[in-house]
């Protein structure tokens, strides 16, 4: 019996050790160590958490911890990551979100029960919820005053290019009318307090206005975000027709590269430092009051280093101005530089190397023309 424990183990070992099952299957994670005895693949502790919530499809068990028999270590053998990826992910529309292990848990779960239970990507052709163009429902959105979630109609067409919401379901007028190629769309559980919580930006008069929205819903508020993704890419293959599928895919949605608090100080750098919550997505970094303002305070285009743009750890020598944190970063752009202070030396680094890996990019001819002036200048 022993001699049969042992060879199971050296034989789940050599499968576990293929280069196809390093990653987990489901969000990339290295050193997978569980894996699913009915769908053969090998996923991270976190994924076989959900997994554990749909054991109709899948049954996992710890690679180091639990026992295998030899059938099940056969079944793993036969199947593994790869193959059961060209099964169950043979199908993903280019435009559908591929969540990592950095995603939130929403994006994840919605993921793995898209491709196991709903089945969603192995057929061709077969057609998602997300896909027809057009998509109508409820969502809660937080006003912009009086911070209460309400429940208000959104209506997002590919026809119309557009993303609609209205305060009334009877309203013939939508409160706002957004084009599709201006709009971002990023879950935020953590600031929203929802864990299906959705921010979505878009540009207006070149600043940007955030709405916050949730459902009660995992598969509604992820089916949303896949229907902005996927008008945004049909929109795109219009509007740029020679370019690659790629390189649309690249221009839908993104998370922000860095958020958190940091100190500011005024365009004299002598006013004292206020705290305030900063958002850098991608070139644009933006401050607000509260997380959850509607519109930024202020914002700074972070151009590249070829243009005069960089960014150094501390502060200028005889910076005049109050501080209570003492982690300093200046932002030097061609006209001014920019003080912030962090509050501990991890934030410090965290948001030079966010600044830095921008800086070291080249600037596209979008950005150029979409430059927002460094005019726009912190006010108090």
């Amino acid at each position: 019996m022993a001699g049969g424990n042992e060879r199971s183990m050296r034989a789940l070992k050599e499968v576990w050790k293929r280069a196809e099952n390093s990653l987990c299957a489901d969000c990339g994670k290295p050193d997978p160590d569980w894996a699913s005895s009915t769908l053969g693949v090998f996923i991270c502790l976190s994924c076989s958490g959900i997994h554990r919530n749909i054991p109709s499809i899948s049954k996992v068990k710890s690679l180091k911890m639990d026992h295998w028999d030899d059938a099940q270590v056969q079944f793993l053998a036969k199947h593994g990551n790869a193959v059961t990826k060209a099964t169950y992910e043979a199908h993903i529309p280019i435009y559908y979100y591929q969540p990592t292990y950095n995603d939130c848990q929403v994006l994840r779960e919605q993921w793995i029960r898209a491709k196991y239970e709903r089945k969603e990507f192995t057929e061709p052709g077969k057609q998602p919820p997300y896909y027809d163009g057009v998509k109508e429902g409820i969502l809660w959105k937080r006003g912009r005053d009086n911070g209460q979630f309400l429940p208000r109609k959104f209506l997002l067409s590919e026809r119309e290019g557009c993303l609609k919401y209205f305060t009334k379901q009877d309203a013939k007028e939508p409160k706002i009318n957004v084009k599709i190629d201006v709009i971002n769309a990023t879950f935020q559980p953590e600031k929203i307090g929802n864990p299906n919580g959705l921010q979505i930006t878009y540009l207006k008069d070149n600043k940007t206005r955030n709405i916050f929205v949730y459902h009660e819903s995992g598969k509604e508020v992820v089916d949303w975000f896949n229907a902005i993704r996927s008008v945004q890419f049909h929109y795109l293959k219009v509007a740029f027709p020679i370019a690659s599928d790629n390189e649309i895919k690249n221009r839908l949605t993104r998370n922000f590269l860095k958020e958190g608090y940091m100190e500011k100080t005024g365009p004299k750098q002598r006013e004292a430092f206020k705290k305030r919550w900063f958002t850098l997505d991608h070139r644009r970094l933006m401050y607000f009051k509260d997380p959850l303002d509607a519109f930024a305070k202020g914002e700074v285009f972070v151009g590249s280093r070829e243009n005069g743009y960089s960014v150094q750890k501390g502060l200028p020598s005889g910076t005049q101005g109050n501080f209570s944190w003492h982690y300093g970063i200046t932002i030097v752009t061609p006209d001014r530089e920019y003080l912030f202070t962090c509050e501990t030396e991890t934030d410090q680094l965290e948001w030079i190397k966010a600044f830095t890996s921008v800086i070291n990019q080249a600037m596209t001819p979008q950005e150029y023309a979409s430059k927002c002036p460094d005019a726009v200048s912190f006010p108090s």
